[in-house]
């Protein structure tokens, strides 16, 4: 095996520990202080809902409505 297969060896297997020990670390990270996970949470806001509007006028306002303009 030339030097350069064996460098790309070396690599492929830090890439793998790589990819299978981050989220074991990270699960553990959350799974032992569950706080942690909250913190991180309230943190990153991504759905933010807009303030609620007025609703929509019932169907018996909708009546009321329709017999107002009627007279």
């Amino acid at each position: 095996m030339s030097a350069v297969g064996a460098k790309k060896g070396v690599l492929e297997v830090f890439k793998f520990g790589c990819y299978i020990s981050i989220p074991i670390l990270m699960m553990s990270a959350f799974a032992y202080d569950p706080q942690n996970l909250e913190r991180i949470i309230r943190n990153r806001s991504y759905v933010v809902y807009p303030p609620e509007g007025p609703r929509p006028p019932t169907g018996e306002e909708m009546r009321e409505m329709i017999k107002k303009n009627k007279q």
